[in-house]
């Protein structure tokens, strides 16, 4: 379910009432963790954090002109998504995401490649995606994506 949306805030005036104080939530636990050197934009339609191309002039290689994706949050149908590539490109970060999980909930894990959903806005463990946002600066988020894009 993309959003339309041009701006961040016509996006967070599209988030249904009933997440908007766990997506503003989210969002901030995301902007006060989150290492220098990604940006926040609008990016496929949700909220995203990029590394920008005067960090990775190279860009996306789907999409050259588009800055490297990291990271989306997304008000879904019926979810709160987060979408993380390092989870999807580091089986490590993987790994550690798994284990830490359920030390900070009693909700089952719901979770995609490199997404976690959260079917409500509740049951968000903020300390753990404050801890998730630490775990990658700009340039390890290129050595990784690059790692991975030449094999």
């Amino acid at each position: 379910m993309q959003s339309s949306a041009e701006t961040i805030e016509q996006y967070l005036a599209e988030v249904p009432i009933e997440r908007a104080s766990g997506f503003d939530l989210l969002r901030k636990t995301i902007l006060d963790n989150l290492p220098i050197g990604f940006e926040e934009v609008i990016s496929y339609g949700m909220i995203g954090y990029i590394v920008p191309h005067s960090l990775y002039p190279k860009g996306y290689h789907c999409n050259t002109n588009l800055p490297l994706p990291f990271i989306n949050i997304a008000s879904q149908k019926h979810f709160i998504a987060l979408y993380h590539m390092g989870i999807y490109a580091n089986p490590e970060l993987l790994s550690w995401i798994v284990n830490e999980y359920p030390k900070h909930s009693k909700r089952k894990l719901n979770m995609g490649k490199s997404c976690i959903r959260f079917n409500n806005p509740d049951h968000i463990p903020f300390d753990l995606i404050a801890q998730l946002m630490r775990k990658i600066t700009p340039s390890e988020w290129i050595e990784i994506y690059e790692s991975r894009s030449a094999g």
